[in-house]
């Protein structure tokens, strides 16, 4: 696979082409190699996320896949720029485990969750680019884990408590070094710089290689397509105009704190001058706008 052409970039690509049917195998080959298992798609499932507009500031979409074992598992891909996206994301699961139960089923209907999440900003606090949520129940007083008796691993079907519970992953895209160390490094390595690499072998990137290229676009799709990436950059810019006049306001007020406590204490403007690295006029005029 030739590295000389840029791709699609994996989010507008996930919203208007791997809806396709005929584009499935590379959403199937990014979640088998996420899950670990075979991942067949059966069918797109239709929801507000998953209506086209342009100045989307988010993009997800939910997926009822099959997995090898005829399991059918609902699968959310989502890209956001949210403070609150952990919320975000437990809503999602929430909504999906309620929305595709039948009324009048017993509970042993419910079909499992996988989240698969690709973030394009800062989420937390943690080194790895690549987390996996399970839910475990863990005793307090006898540290075992509570497993599933033999009758209800015969009516669900299911190994562990585990397998009940939505499971959720989080790919921090801009916190991956673009070291690829295996084959989901190598589709992290797409999403973050929109090129497959020569030599990337994992499962759907060689369908990506052929049918996300830029150059396959219509004179229309590349004008949108070049309207979305604007409107990215506008809300990066905008995010970080709001993240300096924060850090901004946070300094300004730290200056002024030091500035009433030093004169509180009989330090003159000069050497608070030298502390805070304004000039006598400047903490002039902010001891002026507190008065």
């Amino acid at each position: 696979m030739s590295n000389s052409r840029k791709h699609i970039r994996f989010d507008w690509a996930i919203k208007r082409i791997l809806r396709d049917k005929a584009n499935f195998g590379i959403l199937e080959g990014f979640l088998t190699e996420l899950i670990g298992e075979e991942i067949k798609i059966e069918a797109i499932l239709e929801s507000e996320s998953n209506k086209e507009t342009e100045d989307n500031k988010f993009n997800r979409v939910d997926l009822l896949v099959q997995n090898q074992k005829g399991e059918l598992i609902i699968i959310e891909i989502q890209n956001s720029h949210e403070l609150d996206y952990f919320l975000r994301i437990l809503f999602g699961v929430s909504k999906a485990i309620t929305e595709y139960i039948k009324e009048g089923e017993p509970y042993s209907k419910i079909k499992k969750v996988i989240s698969a999440n690709i973030i394009y900003f800062d989420l937390g606090q943690g080194e790895d680019y690549v987390y996996k949520g399970i839910t475990r129940f863990k005793g307090i007083h006898k540290n075992d884990l509570l497993e599933l008796s033999p009758s209800q691993k015969k009516l669900f079907g299911k190994e562990a408590v585990s397998d009940l519970y939505p499971e959720i992953y989080l790919i921090k895209v801009n916190q991956f070094d673009d070291l690829a160390k295996d084959s989901l490094d190598e589709w992290i390595y797409f999403f973050k710089n929109s090129e497959i690499k020569e030599g990337f072998k994992a499962r759907g990137l060689e369908e990506a290689q052929e049918k996300l290229q830029i150059a396959n676009m219509s004179e229309s799709e590349y004008k949108n397509y070049q309207r979305y990436l604007d409107n990215l950059r506008y809300q990066a810019s905008i995010a970080e105009t709001l993240k300096f006049e924060a850090q901004e306001k946070v300094r300004k007020d730290r200056d002024i704190e030091i500035i009433k406590n030093g004169l509180s204490q009989g330090i003159s403007k000069e050497i608070l001058s030298t502390l805070t690295g304004l000039s006598i006029e400047q903490i002039d005029q902010i001891l002026k706008e507190k008065q």
